[in-house]
């Protein structure tokens, strides 16, 4: 049996992310619906949650993720995004590890940077338990 035979599926709807806080309402929703507590806006915890000790992975370990209008999400998660993302990471005051971020910055402006987006995606084909569709 394939991983697409035996995996729960789970559809997100593009259209519906227009920044970060609603891509981690959506995933929340998605997969933290038997919790009582919700993960919080950070790639790291999006991260640890598709690990699977919690949340929709604790009870089917093998998902087939179908991020429908996924260029909707890629464009509201894109340059102009990422770019406000890290600079406010540089803030004066700010706790955040600066010489990464300035490096993360640098990338973007050069041209060959990741977007919010490509992190998402980047992290989310890294577990091997989740079949990633993008349509």
């Amino acid at each position: 049996m394939t991983i697409e035979e035996r995996a729960k599926v789970l559809t997100l709807s593009g259209e519906l992310i227009t920044d970060i806080y609603s891509f981690y309402y959506q995933i929340n929703t998605l997969f933290m619906q038997r919790e009582e507590w919700k993960i919080i806006q950070s790639l790291d915890a999006l991260d640890d949650l598709l690990y699977g000790s919690y949340g929709l992975l604790k009870l089917h370990p093998k998902i087939k993720f179908i991020w429908r209008n996924h260029q909707f999400s890629a464009d509201a998660l894109g340059y102009e995004l990422t770019r406000n993302f890290y600079l406010k990471k540089l803030e004066p005051g700010s706790p955040f590890n600066k010489p990464y971020f300035k490096q993360q910055l640098a990338e973007l402006d050069a041209g060959h940077g990741m977007t919010y987006f490509d992190q998402i995606v980047e992290i989310i084909r890294s577990h091997g338990n989740i079949q990633l569709f993008l349509v």
